[in-house]
């Protein structure tokens, strides 16, 4: 069995792995101190696909504040949001904004060269940053990956996918790799966990096929701590039409509601009004459960978005607008068809702003960290902003780390035995179509005590079918591993949390409790836990 040493490992290849990577390198004085490791094409990963935009509270913006700001992140938040990181990642946005467009990193601007800001749902004031009107990961993402390819410093390792990591006497020391033939070990001094999320899981989501909790799973086999594993947003608007491989739904950004866009059902009503003052600008958890209720209400399959009134909606959504036409749906005076559909994670890996777990140099940055920002609901946009200032807080503190690569007891025990490793004819896509159903029907937008139970009988019992708890005999047996460890995570967490807030729901405990508590697992404990 192979094997390589890097100083730093980053697994996952988004916006937070990339930039993170080029900030490591610009910091960091060796020849080759950081290796990107991504499961599939640099390119492919939920970075890419988010539209709406970046928040940054900017200098030039007289309009807005780091008060504003953290006052609307923690509302949404519903009590979980830390204020001490919010405001700290508020405080740092300009500054890493600035640093973005070192790395090629575009924003639309008007004729003056002023940024464009936007506004989105539960946002008090116009402070979302965005590229090529609807296409904004997509545009950081391609300005990264540019970057790091040219970049002398930066090893990429593509279309391979971690299995595990190496864990001896509490401390990572890398991680185990496999590419679909063969395994590699790569012995590391740091291991940086930039994944993304858990969007798989679900029937419905807007997240693409890699986003199975890989990280999560890792993270969980290897000890670390996890935290609010509970907590799923869905997206109130994905386009309600499957795409041809049914792997995902597309987006429809809430900066579409946020310039005004409004819902209806299929008898042409205006409903929001019933559920909250706020109407479209709710926040999303709120408008998801509307629109999911009103599909109920009204036996259909969908509600739908009208944004014939913006001006020239075609201009300012061209993603948007080019995805619909494809299915005959001309944004500037047809109805988009929209359904709620599982979109991020504000749980994940905990860590403090450095990235660190609470298994040393283990850290984590991005969508698969819980830093403490989301709380119980993330606020529009946040996301990416916490994936840049997160990825840049890393990077600096690691400049000062000694990076010299450990030696390990014996590699031999990390020497998967691929004669071990032969399917008994397992149907993956079987299995995970099954948990999909299972995770959507039973630990969506609405949960329960039945249906959380429900959902770990049958989590348990395809786990059971399925029989692989070590070593697998391809990567989407590996996935699929990945996939029942996190299923477990978060509906376990979802049934310890009785009590309603934020994107849980629970049915049949709908009030909110006086102190908000996050819950905790990990491998060691076994069972959730709070605390305050």
């Amino acid at each position: 069995m192979k094997t390589d040493r890097y100083p730093i490992v980053i697994a996952g290849s988004g916006i937070s792995g990339l930039y993170c990577a080029l900030k490591i390198a610009q910091n960091v004085d060796s020849e080759n101190p950081v290796l990107v490791v991504t499961k599939s094409a640099l390119g492919e990963s939920n970075s890419y696909y988010a539209q709406g935009g970046m928040v940054a509270v900017l200098d030039s913006n007289k309009n807005d504040s780091v008060a504003s700001h953290v006052g609307d992140t923690v509302v949404a938040g519903a009590g979980l949001s830390d204020k001490k990181i919010v405001e700290y990642i508020s405080e740092n946005s300009n500054e890493v904004v600035n640093d973005l467009l070192d790395f090629g990193v575009e924003f639309d601007t008007d004729i003056n060269g002023n940024f464009i800001l936007t506004k989105e749902a539960a946002h008090s004031v116009r402070r979302i940053l965005h590229s090529d009107g609807d296409a904004t990961g997509r545009k950081m993402e391609m300005a990264l990956i540019n970057s790091v390819k040219n970049n002398k410093k930066i090893n990429v390792l593509e279309d391979t996918n971690v299995v595990d990591l190496i864990v001896e006497d509490g401390e990572c020391r890398g991680l185990i790799v496999f590419d679909g033939k063969e395994y590699k070990n790569i012995i590391s001094n740091v291991v940086i966990l930039a994944t993304g999320g858990l969007g798989q899981l679900y029937k419905y989501t807007t997240n693409p096929a890699g986003a199975t909790g890989d990280g999560l799973a890792l993270a969980y086999r290897a000890g670390a701590v996890l935290r609010d594993m509970e907590f799923v947003q869905f997206h109130p608007t994905a386009l309600a039409i499957d795409d041809s491989e049914n792997i995902n739904r597309f987006l429809i950004s809430e900066a579409v509601r946020g310039e005004g866009a409004k819902l209806y059902d299929k008898n042409g009503y205006e409903y929001m009004q019933e559920y909250d003052s706020r109407r479209e600008l709710a926040p999303r958890d709120i408008v998801a459960r509307a629109n999911f209720v009103q599909m109920k209400k009204t036996d259909s399959e969908c509600v739908f978005l009208d944004a014939s009134k913006l001006a020239d909606p075609v201009k300012r959504f061209p993603t948007i607008s080019k995805k619909c036409a494809e299915f005959g749906i001309d944004i500037s005076k047809d109805l988009i068809p929209v359904a709620p559909a599982a979109h991020y994670f504000m749980g994940g890996v905990k860590t403090d702003l450095n990235g660190e777990t609470s298994v040393k140099n283990l850290y984590a940055i991005g969508e698969v960290a819980s830093t403490g920002l989301h709380g119980a609901n993330r606020l529009a946009s946040n996301s990416l902003l916490e994936c840049v200032v997160c990825a840049y807080n890393t990077a600096k503190y690691l400049k000062n780390k000694m990076l010299t690569v450990p030696k390990i007891k014996s590699e031999k025990l990390y020497n998967h035995d691929t004669k071990d490793n032969k399917s008994d004819k397992i149907n993956v896509l079987e299995f995970k179509t099954k948990l999909k159903n299972v995770m959507w029907q039973n630990v969506g937008i609405f949960r329960s005590e039945k249906s959380l139970c429900q959902a770990l009988d049958d989590v348990e019992q395809i786990e059971k079918e399925f029989n692989k708890t070590g070593s697998c005999a391809s990567i989407d047996e590996y996935e699929l591993r990945n996939m029942l460890i996190t299923s477990k995570l978060v509906i376990k967490s979802a049934l310890h949390r009785k009590e309603s807030r934020g994107a849980h729901y629970r049915t049949d405990y709908l009030q909110t409790d006086e102190i908000a508590k996050h819950s905790e697992i990990s491998k060691e404990k076994g069972e959730i836990y709070f605390v305050d």
